[in-house]
């Protein structure tokens, strides 16, 4: 079942202004997958990386990121990091106990590690923060922020020569879970 909540690219980035900081492209009316599609083809990957981002609904960018940065971690010999664990729970069992512990886990975390990043991209998939004196939903473009900046960080850590063929197969299987959603076995 398609997960793809607008009809549009600009729609889009009419929901989430600050797109326009990540994407130089001008947003156009083609069918959101399109444009990411393009972005890609014309080798803006970063780019394309955010408007995904922006384009899954949190759950599905949480799942997404979780398994782009398995790929392009692969072939460097570690164990999975905490933060990937929680994300990748709650995104199996998205309830508010999975979500609380991704946010602690990221919370603590090292800025420079993606498995933080992915920790509170589900942390920041629901509940609140407190502004002051006053608690308010987290915003739903939190989520979009810590996924971008995951899989961003993973990439840099990989050589340039793999670099940009494993950015576009990430891409690719957003666009795909952005058409098809979550299929889990069993």
């Amino acid at each position: 079942m398609s997960r793809v909540r607008f009809a549009t690219a600009q729609a889009l980035f009419d929901a989430f202004p600050e797109v326009s900081q990540k994407v130089s492209v001008k947003p156009t009316d083609q069918p959101p997958v399109d444009f990411a599609r393009a972005l890609s083809s014309h080798d803006k990957l970063p780019e394309a990386v955010a408007f995904c981002a922006y384009l899954l609904p949190r759950r599905e960018a949480v799942w997404w990121a979780c398994a782009s940065v398995r790929a392009l971690a692969s072939g460097i010999a570690r164990e999975p990091a905490v933060g990937l664990l929680a994300a990748e729970a709650w995104a199996y069992q998205p309830d508010d106990q999975n979500r609380q512990k991704a946010f602690e886990i990221g919370s603590d975390g090292d800025q420079n590690d993606p498995s933080t990043w992915l920790a509170r991209a589900a942390g920041w998939a629901g509940g609140f923060q407190v502004l002051g004196d006053q608690q308010v939903p987290t915003p739903q473009y939190m989520t979009a922020r810590a996924v971008r900046i995951a899989i961003l960080l993973s990439a840099a850590r990989i050589g340039s020569s793999e670099r940009l063929a494993r950015l576009r197969s990430c891409i690719t299987d957003g666009i795909k879970l952005a058409e098809t959603g979550i299929v889990q076995d069993g």
